[in-house]
């Protein structure tokens, strides 16, 4: 693409139209955040300019050009929100999502105390979001943070330093929980869970420029599950949760899982689509309860 000019409104046009044809939705929207982006100011100040430099014109047009190509945002921006936190991203993890965001809202509904000093753990830490949106919430906490990819748990560590963290968080390269010894008062996991012979049919924000590895769930998409709640039994104090996120349709095959391993699951609570998302498992056997 070549952006010969550069009166703004002008630029933000083009580039709404190249984005449009690329298959992408809101291409006006997201035009206007990329040129507010190459100008390094928020979109309210955008709507002050008029011009842009020949420097963040350039830059403004290498954004494009990978956004036309379907790379998601956050990787060409190397930021992005969650919950309460501004973090870094890289190809080496997921982009956190909103529905995530399901976990830490039934984790401070099920353990509404926010001083406790709980030990938290999260399997497939990936850019630590999960993590550190409870070490957000629960100021006497500590966490444990592992990743299969050493790139991510250094993504982690920045994170958590760039969050004011640092201090109370560790972050480790490892297969899920083998090398960890204790018990944790919370386990959280947003393990792969895509069926994989679905993986080809994905967005192509999602197939081609997200880990592999943090997609693919197996033949049923339920691999990880099993192997993550086979190990919630050393893994769990007594009164200890776990809260895995799930995939659509996926509540009652996982929450079967848990209840063959004779945890007790206490519920799922559902995203703001409506779609079962977080699952609690307590390691106290007996009956599920209602959970929204």
């Amino acid at each position: 693409m070549s952006l010969k000019k550069f009166n703004l409104r002008d630029l933000i046009a083009d580039a709404a139209d190249l984005l449009r044809q690329a298959g992408i939705e809101d291409s006006r929207r997201e035009a206007r955040f990329l040129a507010a982006w190459a100008l390094q100011i928020d979109l309210t100040a955008l709507l002050t300019r008029d011009v842009m430099s020949e420097d963040a014109a350039k830059r403004f047009q290498q954004a494009v050009d990978r956004r036309r190509m379907r790379e998601p945002m956050a990787l060409i921006t190397g930021r992005t929100g969650f919950w309460t936190l501004d973090l870094a991203v890289s190809p080496a993890t997921l982009v956190p999502r909103g529905d995530s965001e399901t976990l830490i809202e039934a984790l401070l509904e099920a353990r509404p105390e926010r001083q406790s000093r709980l030990r938290i753990l999260d399997l497939g830490t990936g850019t630590g979001c999960l993590l550190l949106a409870a070490l957000a919430e629960y100021p006497n906490a500590f966490g444990v943070g592992v990743d299969l990819s050493a790139d991510a748990a250094v993504l982690a560590s920045r994170n958590a330093a760039g969050n004011g963290l640092r201090e109370r968080s560790a972050f480790l390269c490892g297969h899920w929980a083998d090398a960890l010894q204790g018990r944790f008062d919370v386990v959280l996991s947003n393990p792969p869970y895509i069926e994989t012979d679905v993986i080809s049919s994905l967005m192509p924000e999602v197939r081609i420029f997200e880990p592999a590895s943090a997609l693919d769930g197996g033949t049923d998409g339920l691999d990880a599950y099993r192997l993550l709640i086979g190990a919630l039994g050393r893994l769990l104090t007594d009164d200890g949760l776990a809260i895995f996120e799930l995939g659509q349709g996926q509540d009652e095959d996982v929450a079967r899982l848990a209840l063959d391993m004779e945890l007790r699951v206490r519920g799922v609570r559902k995203d703001l689509g409506g779609i079962g998302r977080a699952l609690l498992i307590e390691r106290t056997a007996g009956p599920a309860v209602e959970f929204k």
